[in-house]
């Protein structure tokens, strides 16, 4: 409540009255003014609730209509909630700034363990077991990767080939109707030919089938395990990086100010370390399942394309069926106009 003593009618209407704490005063001079004046002259306005000082039915001085403190206090709200906006976007800022800079000192220590390993000043963690099977993987997945080109490259000329087939054999069979004399010999060969395309089309079916697996295997499963190794890898070299900047603090002096830093380098390297074996044991575990998983696959594949090659060049179409059968092998009616592999390219 805002009260005003007895005998300063006089001077009310030169009044300042504060609004907020932000300095704002005298906004409502000329308001307070023209207010009071209109008491003064016609007596309280009875539409409108009023603050009186001394109580109701007191003297006329220090009406203060509630419209006015009412725009005072939007007024505050208004700053208020300014204030809050620009308190929020500056916290953000800041949070922002610090994921930068811990982001920066993290990219340097890095960097800086990366260049002492390479020139030999570093030293590093190895795991000779884990790394030499990492390796092996890297490896025997180029390896895969040669195999899967080749295969798809068999496919296409394959395919190349049943759709020569086909089209040889319709020409034979439209040469035996339109030439009597050499009607039985065009005739034979037309069969000959539509029996080689549709074994070249189950074979096709056997080849999309292995190469679709080894593709999965290559570049899902094995490359799905080098990310966890990347990980794994990025995770040794931060680890190092904080073991050698607590090192190298270590070696320092012991005031108050370098064991501080020690402490958080400390902690940081704790962090980091658990960081390190986490990752390790995830990739010592993935190693695991993909072999095991590869040698299932490949087992299985290595025979499926045995037998339907062997089929296929001895000339055994129930055998070649038969392959396709053990491995649950479904062929479209028409598998040889549209292999699998040329459907992803």
């Amino acid at each position: 409540m805002i009260t005003m003593s007895d005998g300063m009618m006089s001077k009310a209407a030169t009044m300042e009255i504060a609004i907020s704490r932000n300095g704002v005063s005298g906004a409502l001079d000329e308001s307070l003014e023209q207010d009071l004046q209109q008491v003064m002259v016609s007596g309280p306005n009875l539409n409108e609730t009023s603050i009186v000082s001394g109580g109701y039915g007191g003297t006329t001085e220090g009406i203060i209509p509630t419209g006015t403190i009412k725009g005072a206090m939007s007024q505050q709200c208004s700053s208020h909630s300014a204030l809050t906006s620009e308190e929020l976007n500056r916290g953000l800022a800041v949070e922002k700034f610090d994921l930068v800079k811990k982001w920066g000192i993290n990219t340097y220590k890095c960097t800086k363990q990366m260049i002492s390993e390479r020139f030999g000043r570093g030293t590093r963690t190895v795991d000779l077991e884990l790394e030499t099977q990492i390796e092996l993987l890297r490896d025997t997945k180029r390896k895969y990767e040669g195999v899967l080109h080749l295969a798809r490259a068999l496919t296409a000329h394959f395919y190349s080939l049943v759709q020569t087939q086909r089209a040889l054999g319709d020409a034979f069979s439209d040469l035996s109707q339109k030439s009597p004399e050499l009607q039985e010999e065009f005739g034979y060969n037309a069969e000959t030919q539509k029996l080689l395309c549709k074994n070249g089309e189950t074979l096709l079916g056997a080849v999309n089938f292995f190469v679709s697996s080894i593709n999965t295997l290559v570049n899902k499963t094995m490359e799905d395990t080098l990310m966890t190794v990347k990980l794994y890898e990025t995770a040794r070299l931060e680890f190092d990086a904080y073991r050698a900047d607590l090192e190298e603090l270590s070696l320092g002096p012991r005031d108050s100010a370098t064991l501080c830093r020690m402490e958080v380098a400390q902690q940081n390297f704790q962090s980091h370390r658990v960081k390190y074996e986490k990752l390790r044991g995830d990739v010592t575990i993935k190693l695991r399942f993909l072999q095991e998983n590869k040698v299932k696959v490949m087992r299985k594949q290595l025979l499926l394309f045995h037998n339907a090659i062997s089929s296929y060049f001895a000339g055994n179409q129930q055998q070649l069926e038969a392959s396709l059968q053990q491995f649950n092998i479904k062929l479209s009616s028409r598998a040889s106009d549209k292999p699998s592999w040329l459907e992803e390219q």
